[in-house]
């Protein structure tokens, strides 16, 4: 049986991963992607990144499909420290999701960056 370390760190080897000025350099190029936040709502009382959509990690494989039907349009998943984020990422390669990235670090990385978070 795995830990959840295990679990996440066989994700990481299986996904991209972008550091927080990666996923603001393509916000600011206003580049054409989806970025998922998948946090919890309550977690999202602190704040949230630009242009995101919340769909919860315990949802995301039941409902990404009704809010995303192009499998080949990029996406980038956050969430409060890059874990959950890059087991999303995982499960929605494995749903033929093509272009999955995970945000390393995730929200709390973003925010300690002084990066811009929408309240």
């Amino acid at each position: 049986m795995k830990t959840w370390q295990e679990m996440m760190a066989e994700a990481k080897k299986e996904i991209t991963l972008l550091f927080v000025e990666d996923v603001k350099k393509k916000l600011l190029q206003e580049d054409d992607f989806i970025l998922i936040d998948c946090r919890e709502a309550e977690e999202t009382m602190k704040g949230t990144i630009s242009k995101s959509v919340l769909i919860p990690r315990g949802v995301l494989e039941m409902t990404v499909e009704r809010h995303f039907t192009d499998r080949d349009k990029p996406i980038v998943i956050y969430c409060a420290g890059g874990g959950r984020s890059a087991l999303a990422a995982q499960a929605l390669k494995k749903m033929g999701y093509t272009d999955v990235a995970s945000m390393e670090g995730g929200f709390s990385h973003w925010e300690k960056s002084g990066f811009p978070v929408e309240k």
